[in-house]
């Protein structure tokens, strides 16, 4: 359910240390942040909200004797430990603006955002930030002047994280604290996000107290959770998505948030903490469902069938409700038995039998993945929105969702669709508009206040937003013909062979692909087919016979389903996976076609070489 705590002041007039101020006050003996450490890393650490205000209050007093002061961007690059939270925490008490740093950000955007942000101060988390960081110290077109490391063991001549703290305990005053944060206004800086850039250099997003605590407030009436509830808070915190889930919301609500420091350990967290909410990009529910889908194909035929006919009947009854119908009692009764014998034995294997709340947003999710999912009783409440928006515009909620869809507008914003299908939004939670190198904000918005967000859609006649593509990465072929990549991906990558995608024609007379075998359901699937995938590397995997026979069936599969413009008419199959760290990624986990077309351009041009060699071969 929505929160029911008391708001310290009107949504509008909220700042994010009234909030913490309230929960020391009110729930300060509640769990507020916990992480893991000691010796073998498993055993969890808690603070309550009155340790952590008492601990924001002393970081504070450690950085203002650094020099830092209101109004003062501090560049932050460390993953999801408390140093990090708790430092944003601080910096914000003392009107400071802290401005999170992706942390597979190359040397070059590091710089970028050092400069244009004017910073002077970056914390980073240990030597391989400070690789990337220590050159800008001497650079004399960068103001950095100093860093402060998390790690102190790695820290060299820095100041240490725990030396910060340590000088705050010794200066903290309380009525200098007190004073500082509530001389912040809702219409500060609250942060500063750098979009991740899927082209060009990345762009800093003003986001103030008010345009984040109306975001938050209207987003909380979406969803239904218990009180205080925990968040399993993974995603980065320069994700505009984790900024609201792991930082800001859990203000609002006197969450508890349970750091999760490897993103690639989140499904052994979710198994051990059985939580009841989940986030996931696309990506990270595509690859959920490809580990579900590799162990139910090695189970026995039998058991498959009895897991088939329970997903039915979720589906079943997810359509009834979808369409905003009353379950027949008969289904109802038929699932809640599936549910108990078949399925959540399953889902607590892998800590997914509490969820209540479950969604997505950033890229359209693949409707095959959507449907999946609800075949588990897991409704994926798909969301969209930008940095821009601080956050969500459209979210899908229990009292009303169209799967494949991203929902309605949230209270407070309109939405309008452009002759060439491109949607504009406005409202109070719209950012005021991009930072410039010299502090100023120059607006994104026109002079009605429709702020263009470049993505294409449509409007349902009851309100609902569906998504075609990014503006700037539709296809537009030789003969004029506007094509979504996005859509031809998603349609090819539901055969479970295909784990990612990339498709490319623009000013050409046909689409060619690049796809890449899923690194899980491959192996699983050949195995299932007699092939021994253990012994096989990917590259032998792919160039298998009956491996490349079933990837052209899935073409052809998808190509039946896609008009003549939209069919793939030649493809690659490649073996390595597509990540932030080699650049194919942004670190949200979205697709940067320039980079993959820039990696991979003599093998596109290939594809619409002549003579031409077959296309199912392996690369």
């Amino acid at each position: 359910m929505p929160t029911k705590l008391r708001l310290p002041a009107p949504a509008e007039e909220l700042t994010l240390p009234a909030l913490l101020a309230r929960n020391a006050a009110e729930h300060g003996d509640l769990p507020a942040l916990s992480w893991r450490e000691g010796p073998d890393g498993t055993a969890w650490t808690t603070l309550s909200w009155s340790d952590v205000r008492r601990k924001v209050a002393v970081l504070a007093a450690g950085y203002a004797s650094l020099g830092v002061g209101r109004g003062e961007h501090v560049l932050l690059m460390m993953g999801n430990r408390p140093e990090h939270w708790l430092t944003d925490l601080a910096l914000v008490h003392l009107g400071a603006v802290p401005v999170t740093v992706y942390g597979t950000s190359a040397p070059e955007q590091i710089a970028h955002i050092a400069r244009h942000s004017r910073a002077r101060l970056a914390v980073v988390e240990g030597a391989r930030e400070l690789v990337r960081w220590e050159p800008l110290l001497a650079d004399p077109a960068t103001p950095l002047e100093r860093l402060v490391v998390a790690e102190a063991p790695e820290a060299g001549p820095h100041p240490t994280y725990a030396s910060v703290y340590a000088g705050g305990a010794h200066l903290h005053r309380s009525e200098a604290f007190e004073k500082a944060w509530r001389e912040t206004r809702s219409e500060d800086p609250l942060t500063v996000v750098y979009t991740s850039g899927t082209t060009g250099d990345p762009k800093g997003v003003r986001l103030t107290h008010r345009n984040i605590m109306l975001q938050s407030v209207r987003l909380d009436g979406h969803i239904e959770l218990p009180e205080h509830a925990e968040h399993l808070c993974y995603l980065p915190f320069a994700h505009i998505a984790e900024r609201i889930l792991g930082i800001y919301l859990p203000l609002l609500r006197a969450a508890h948030v349970r750091l999760c420091a490897d993103p690639a350990a989140v499904s052994v967290a979710v198994r051990e903490l059985h939580p009841v909410q989940f986030f996931g990009v696309p990506r990270v529910w595509e690859k959920l469902a490809a580990s579900v889908r590799a162990v139910l194909g090695r189970l026995p035929e039998e058991q498959r069938r009895a897991i088939e006919a329970a997903n039915d009947l979720a589906r079943e009854r997810a359509g009834h409700r979808e369409r905003g119908e009353e379950v027949p009692a008969a289904l109802e009764a038929s699932y809640a038995r599936a549910r108990e014998g078949v399925l959540d034995p399953l889902l607590t294997l892998a800590g997914l039998d509490r969820l209540v709340w479950t969604a997505s947003a950033t890229a359209p999710m693949p409707i095959d993945v959507v449907r999946f999912w609800a075949g588990w009783g897991i409704t994926i409440m798909d969301a969209w929105g930008l940095t821009e928006t601080s956050g969500v515009c459209t979210v899908n909620s229990p009292d009303g969702f169209r799967l494949g869809s991203v929902g309605r507008p949230i209270e407070g914003l309109e939405l309008r669709i452009a002759e060439d299908g491109e949607i504009f939004t406005r409202g109070e939670t719209v950012f005021g508009g991009y930072l410039l190198p010299d502090g100023s904000v120059e607006s994104a918005s026109d002079d009605e206040g429709w702020f263009p967000t470049g993505d294409i859609g449509r409007l349902d006649e009851a309100g609902f937003l569906w998504l075609t593509d990014r503006k700037k990465e539709l296809i537009i072929t030789s003969n004029g013909k506007n094509v979504s990549p996005a859509l031809v991906e998603n349609t090819v990558k539901e055969h479970p062979l295909i784990g990612q995608a990339l498709v490319h024609g623009d000013g050409r007379s046909y689409l060619v692909a690049l796809l890449v075998l899923d690194p899980e359901l491959g192996p699983a699937w050949a195995q299932a087919q007699g092939i021994d995938a253990a012994a096989a590397t990917p590259a032998e995997l792919a160039a298998h016979p009956v491996v490349r026979a079933e990837v052209a069936r899935a073409v052809a599969a998808a190509n039946a389903r896609l008009n003549r413009t939209e069919q793939i008419k030649r493809y690659r199959l490649l073996t390595g996976e597509w990540g932030p760290e080699s650049g194919e990624l942004t670190p949200s986990l979205k697709l940067r076609r320039r980079v993959v077309r820039e990696k991979y351009a003599e093998l596109i041009e290939g594809l619409y070489a002549e003579p031409y060699a077959a296309p199912d071969e392996a690369s």
